[in-house]
């Protein structure tokens, strides 16, 4: 049976044509990494979102036939900025990353946050404050495409294990990138959407949604496919780190009158136990 597609949005390919002034080329690597080059036709310029492994960005990039410029960094971890110092040296890239933790990431530049935004060739880049995995993570959102580079904060059904923050910062974080129009582009950094969605079931057991979501997954990565980039109206569907006030996961949790923060942390908890 075909599937109605304005009924389950997540049937249809996340993925969209970007216009020609910038494109997005993804690739994985390390275990379960992505890793992403973002190219600005106007100016030139491209940039590697984070870090996670130099030899595949530099395959990346001879692949694409860009030159590498600069690298945006969203959080401090190894496979994230460990690939910052070498490309740098190889490159002269310029090294962008968060303000907040500007110390713990190597050969940094430019440090960005929501008070110093951040302009890549013709392109205005919105920077937001996400702490909760790290304390100064940071994420990117390229404003005219509705594209947006989130590193550990979201996962396709998931979010950022909480190493530094608390449930209040991440729950505060999280809400921050809800305010994105629907149709937004998530580029997450690593392919965790399966297991996710194994997760997302067991507190979120009548959601239709995200049971035919979640079937569809086990189609693509049987595929060898990639789950990864999603879109905010999918996920606002389906991932339940971003819908602790609903009727059905309180229902499952037994926490009818529980604030929003104290079911996300619930829901975080059961997760990191999983």
């Amino acid at each position: 049976m075909k599937r109605d597609p304005e009924k389950h949005p997540w049937s249809e390919p996340a993925k969209r044509k970007l216009d020609p002034p910038l494109k997005v080329h993804q690739f994985a690597c390390l275990s379960d990494n992505y890793g992403y080059l973002v190219h600005c036709a106007d100016s030139g310029l491209t940039a590697c979102i984070d870090t996670p492994d130099v030899a595949a960005v530099e395959q990346a990039l001879a692949d694409t036939g860009w030159t590498l410029t600069h690298i945006l960094n969203t959080h401090h971890h190894w496979d994230h900025a460990g690939g910052n110092l070498e490309l740098k040296e190889k490159t002269g890239c310029t090294i962008v990353g968060p303000v907040a933790d500007a110390e713990r990431i190597p050969g940094i530049d430019i440090e960005v946050g929501e008070s110093a935004p951040f302009r890549f060739g013709t392109h205005e880049v919105e920077v937001l404050n996400t702490p909760g995995h790290t304390k100064g993570h940071i994420v990117y959102r390229f404003k005219t495409y509705n594209i947006a580079f989130v590193g550990d904060t979201l996962f396709s059904m998931g979010c950022g294990r909480l190493f530094e923050g608390t449930a209040e910062q991440m729950w505060t974080s999280l809400q921050k990138l809800l305010k994105w129009p629907d149709h937004t582009l998530i580029y997450c950094a690593h392919e965790y959407t399966q297991s996710n969605a194994q997760f997302a079931v067991t507190v979120d057991p009548e959601n239709e949604e995200l049971s035919a979501r979640a079937a569809r997954v086990d189609e693509l990565r049987a595929a060898g496919e990639p789950t990864v980039p999603t879109s905010l109206k999918i996920e606002k569907l389906t991932n339940p780190f971003l819908r602790p006030d609903s009727p059905g996961i309180r229902a499952a949790l037994n926490m009818p009158d529980a604030s929003d923060t104290e079911v996300f942390a619930e829901i975080r908890g059961r997760k990191d136990n999983f």
